[in-house]
């Protein structure tokens, strides 16, 4: 995922004339913000693993106090931004507050309580898009939002591929390491 993608990248092996493009219900787009969510989530945690050259000194001590509870928070950040995205998923895909609540082990108005306003904030989100077709100055989620609003099977198909790129065999039915067993498309399949 490049953060330095833009509307004005259409060179991708992706991309479709507009008029060709499936329509995304609201639930989808929310299910494709999720699975985006877990990818930067994914990234953000798999930094934190590789202990660095200079990490440590020969005692033992870091050389820079702090700094690994500091990427711990960016995961932490990262895990709720993903919890929120699942929470707005599941409300455009049906589920009520008493479901959500039941599932997290809370009653159904402490679960709107935590959930309503970023519920709220998509909605709002897709009908500043919708209305004025400006990504960039109706919304605060910056670009990964700009492309699924104005490209979402493109987007869904980036996630494709990066399914495919950390499969690691894993659901691999063939055996040889290609991540076959997710089939072609694990992210845009189920939202087209």
């Amino acid at each position: 995922m490049d953060s330095s993608h833009s509307d004005a990248d259409t060179a991708s092996p992706h991309a479709e004339p507009p008029s060709t493009r499936p329509p995304f219900s609201d639930a989808a787009r929310a299910r494709l913000a999720m699975a985006y969510e877990a990818c930067e989530l994914a990234e953000i945690a798999r930094a934190a693993v590789p202990v660095g050259d200079h990490e440590l000194r020969p005692d033992g001590t870091t050389y820079s106090p702090g700094s690994a509870l500091s990427d711990a928070v960016h995961v932490l950040r990262a895990a709720q931004r993903l919890f929120e995205a699942a929470a707005v998923y599941e409300r455009l895909g049906g589920a009520s507050w008493q479901v959500i609540g039941d599932t997290l082990g809370v009653d159904a108005p402490a679960a709107r309580a935590r959930f309503t306003a970023a519920e709220s904030c998509f909605r709002e989100e897709l009908r500043a898009l919708e209305s004025a077709q400006s990504a960039r100055s109706s919304t605060q989620r910056g670009w990964w939002w700009d492309y699924v609003a104005g490209n979402p099977l493109e987007a869904a198909r980036d996630l494709d591929d990066w399914v495919h790129r950390h499969a690691d065999g894993e659901g691999d039915v063939d055996g040889d390491g290609d991540g076959a067993g997710l089939g072609a498309t694990p992210v845009s399949g189920g939202l087209t």
